[in-house]
């Protein structure tokens, strides 16, 4: 008979979730703290996280706020000595942290498009686009560079990032978004080469079209009717619907379970209701 594990357990796991201050990150962290982790939940919004741990502790479940600035190394290794006091070594690091910014955001989606007053390709703002590539890639990477030293000494440990459809065809009108989430698909699958022989595994999930505080106004008319683009995306996903945050949680515990995916690293898994599969006609 087959030893087939049935639910996700990581009881005695230390699990760290960056972005945790949103509201898809703090679900990641909430949902790895009823599967028995012990979570240690960091944003830059302190508050944000606080109030999370504090509802989850109510719950009965074990988590830990912590106020962090993905872009200090400095910074994070000092949370990195609070976590290693409060609740010991870090065993799975979700890099949540991310997401885009309108400055580095074009209005049109073709150039020969462009109205008077309208933001082009050539008016986005460098220090946008820089802020918007250090948040996603640096975000990404520096949290590893301090958190994968608890997974090496222990020789086991699952590092996962966030990367999105965009990194598989580019959206129009955020350039630099799409490219940081395709830097982030490529460091995946870089980290899980690098960690290959130390016990550690590194995959992505890459999500399809969530409705968020971040896009609500590029998908959403003021009178809460569908925007054109929204028109469009539905039309080119064959399930027809947008996704909901909480449908990432089971590939996200999934691929971060070693009883259900020892041999799985180096992957991007779409979940997208379809849009990646679907050529447009």
């Amino acid at each position: 008979m087959l030893n087939l594990p049935l639910t996700h357990d990581f009881t005695g796991k230390v699990v760290v979730v960056t972005g945790a201050g949103g509201v898809l990150c703090g679900d990641m962290a909430r949902a790895y703290a009823q599967a028995g982790a012990k979570v240690a939940a960091l944003d830059l919004n302190e508050a944000a996280v606080l109030k999370l741990a504090e509802e989850v502790t109510a719950e009965g479940f074990i988590m830990k706020g912590y106020k962090a600035n993905v872009l200090e190394l400095e910074a994070l290794e000092a949370v990195h000595q609070q976590i290693l006091a409060d609740l010991g070594p870090c065993d799975i690091l979700i890099n949540g942290a991310g997401g885009n910014n309108p400055r580095a955001t074009c209005d049109n989606e073709y150039h020969h498009e462009a109205w008077e007053g309208c933001k082009t390709f050539f008016d986005l703002d460098q220090s946008g686009v820089d802020f918007l590539f250090k948040l996603n890639f640096q975000g990404t990477l520096l949290p590893t560079q301090v958190f994968a030293k608890d997974m090496v000494e222990k020789k086991s440990g699952n590092i996962l990032n966030i990367s999105s459809m965009n990194a598989y065809i580019p959206l129009t009108k955020i350039p630099a978004y799409s490219g940081a989430k395709a830097a982030i698909s490529n460091f995946t699958q870089w980290l899980a080469t690098y960690f290959a022989g130390s016990g550690i595994r590194c995959n992505a999930i890459a999500p399809g079209f969530l409705v968020s505080n971040q896009n609500r106004a590029l998908l959403f008319n003021e009178d809460g009717t569908p925007t054109k683009r929204s028109a469009k995306i539905l039309a080119g996903t064959p399930m027809g619907r947008f996704v909901d945050s909480a449908e990432l949680l089971g590939g996200m515990l999934f691929l971060t379970d070693d009883a259900f995916a020892s041999a799985v690293t180096g992957v991007v898994l779409p979940i997208d209701a379809g849009f990646a599969a679907y050529s447009g006609v």
